[in-house]
Formats: structure tokens, sequence, C-alpha cells
């Protein structure tokens, strides 16, 4: 036993130490990895060479590596446990939702599948089993809820960053080559896109393309960061998305942080949101942590989504890769938990099986606005405790 104890510490030492050395490589011999995906006029949010974030910048990319390697290393004891692979029915969308139908099939993560006034909509599009370069990263625990095969030919793509969980060259090829969909993102975003012989159309913030007379595509704000090689660090810009509807807009979050809250408002302004998606998992890298930097969980998701109006929503990024802390079913079953604490949407902000398409009703009455102090109340009186 205590030989087994030895080996352990050993083990994680040298974990440590590589960690270590990766961190100081990436931070000492940028110039082999930097890339530069875009150039262009300064902006209040790009200095001519990098984005940022306009409401403060989130923690460096090799910081947050070593933090969640680091952690990963020494508690491995104690992380939940998480499925090697969980059941998927995969599902049949129809060919085509004509008029103000709305159709949703969530396909993983923060692929998702919108079917309305006869657009095929999908966002984040990842089939690959691996989210990493060289096959090295985050491996699926769920296969996607729609094959490619039997995914209806798409329209619209939009891609909300360049992480590899998020941009994947592959699915996007093959999509590509198969449908030639409009694919819209973030300015940088369409060169790394075009690497892989794809067009996209690389938009600011605040930019919109029209789709047809009533539907546009808005590049909206959200609070993260880019990277795909750490040295490449905030080269390519990250965002939310709004597409504007006769009844009703879609709103995708992407992937974010809370940052200073005021975006989701500025989507709203747009018009009002019939549907959202919105992330809620990949939030703790420690236990009893409610939200990182630069991923909302259960909790500033309620806000983004009070923020919007309250529409319709489904939780996503969650389920699929696992890239933090929590337990597997934690972020959907944290989510209604505070939604129940603050008396407000729990039928209406809920996840769904992968794979399985619902119908989002029209706009109507919101519920309630959520009650922070209920939610507040419910935490301190260890509500959320049973939550890993």
């Amino acid at each position: 036993m205590a030989m087994a104890r030895t080996f352990a510490r050993w083990l994680i030492a040298a974990l440590l130490w590589i960690v270590v050395a990766l961190c100081l490589f990436m931070t000492l011999v940028p110039p082999f990895l930097d890339r530069i995906y875009y150039r262009g006029p300064e902006t209040g949010h790009f200095d001519g060479a990098h984005f940022a974030n306009p409401d403060g910048e989130t923690a460096p990319a090799p910081a947050l590596a070593f933090l969640f390697l680091a952690h990963r290393a020494t508690s491995a004891a104690r992380q939940p446990a998480w499925p090697a692979s969980v059941p998927v029915t995969q599902g049949h969308p129809p060919a085509r939702v004509d008029g103000q139908a709305m159709k949703v099939t969530w396909i993983g993560h923060a692929s998702v599948l919108i079917q309305t006034e006869g657009l095929n909509i999908l966002t984040d599009p990842v089939w690959s089993d691996v989210a990493g370069p060289f096959g090295i990263g985050p491996r699926r625990v769920a296969v996607p809820g729609v094959r490619l095969a039997d995914l209806p030919k798409i329209d619209l793509i939009v891609v909300s960053h360049n992480h590899y969980d998020h941009l994947d060259l592959a699915t996007l090829k093959t999509l590509w080559q198969r449908d030639r969909p409009l694919i819209v993102t973030g300015l940088g975003n369409d060169s790394v896109i075009g690497q892989a012989g794809v067009p996209a159309r690389g938009l600011d913030w605040g930019q919109r393309l029209a789709l047809k007379p009533g539907v546009d595509v808005v590049v909206t704000r959200n609070h993260h960061w880019s990277s795909r090689w750490f040295a490449d660090r905030n080269r390519a810009l990250w965002s939310s998305f709004v597409v504007t509807l006769p009844g009703g807009n879609l709103f995708f979050a992407g992937d974010t942080g809370w940052g200073d809250g005021k975006w989701p408002a500025e989507a709203a302004a747009l018009g009002p949101v019939r549907f959202a998606a919105i992330p809620v998992g990949a939030f703790r890298f420690k236990p009893g942590q409610m939200a990182a930097d630069a991923h909302i969980g259960p909790r500033d998701a309620i806000r983004v989504w009070d923020g919007l109006g309250r529409p319709w929503a489904l939780p996503i990024h969650w389920g699929t890769f696992r890239l933090s802390w929590e337990a597997y079913r934690t972020p959907p079953d944290m989510l209604a938990a505070m939604l129940r604490c603050g008396g407000a949407g729990a039928d209406r902000f809920v996840d769904h099986p992968l794979g399985q398409s619902f119908d989002v009703p029209a706009i109507g009455t919101p519920p309630p606005a959520p009650n922070d102090q209920g939610i507040a109340a419910c935490r301190a009186a260890g509500h959320f405790d049973r939550f890993r």
C-alpha cells in the first residue's frame, strides 16, 4: 500500500512537471505556433493584432490549461465518474419545416439543428470523435444525435469561434461538399475554415448578412477567447449570433462567460427572441464552483436567459465531451433545480434528449422573472451541494 501511494505521488509530480514544461514551451516559443488569421483596422475590441473582450480579459490560455490539468491530476480520485458512453437514439429530422413553425434537434455539445421558414440552420457542427488536433483531446461519450447521412440539406452554418470542440474542419468540409451552405463566423475564423478549402464569411460584432427577405444572420458579442495552438490566442474573434425571423428570433450564445452581462440584452434589442441555445456546462474546475471566467454554469445561464426575455431555450455545451470537473448530469440537473428555486421557467429552459426533435411554440407571455433571492436561499441551505 505504501509503495502504491509513493508511486501515485511520483506520477502526480511527473504529470505536473510535464504540464509546466508544456506551458513554458507555449510561452517561450510562440513564433513557431502563432498564426495571423485576420488583418484590419483597429476597433474597440481589436488592436491591430489581437481581439479582446471590451468588458475584461479572460485568463491566459497556458494558465487555464495548467490549472485545469493540475487540478485533474491532483484530484483524480475525487472527480465524479463519467460514463464511457451513453445511449443515444439517433433521430431523423424532416427535410424542411415551412412557415413560422419551428423544430429543434440537439445534435450534441454546441451543435444544434434549427428548422423554420424553410431553412435548415446548424450551429457549431462537430461530428468528429475527438475534439482536438491530431486525434488528441476529449473524446465523445455520446454519438451525434443525428447521423450526417440523415441530416437534411443545410442552408446556414454559424461557427462561434475556433476551439476544436466548436470548429471542426472535417465536419465543415463534409457539409460544404455535400450542401454548399452559407457559413458565417467571426473575423479570422473564415481563414481557419478556409484551410480546409471551405469558404466562409467572417464578420465583426454587429455586422449582418441577409439570407432572404425578413431573415438576417447577425454576429453579436459574447465573452470568450480563441486559439488553435495556444500561441495564436485571440487572433480570431469569438461571437454569438442572432438570426432574425418573422415569428421571433433565434439566438445562439456560442461558448461564453458572463463578462459584463450586457450582451444578452444587446442581442434581445434586435427583436424578440423565440428560441435560444445557451451553454450550461464545463463550468467547474474545482468542487463547489458555480461559473468559470470563460464558461457560464447554470446560474449565469439563467441570467442570460432572463436578459434575452426568457424565451424557449435549450441547455447546450454539456454531456458530449468532458471538459471540466462536474459530473455528467450536473449542468442540466442543477439548472432545473435552480429554476425551481427561482420559481420560473422550469418547463421553458429544459434539456431534451440527443437526436429527438421538439417543436418550439410561438412567442407568448414569458414566465415570471427568476427570483435571485430564492436561488441564493436554496444555495445557502445547501440544496445544490449534492451536485458534484
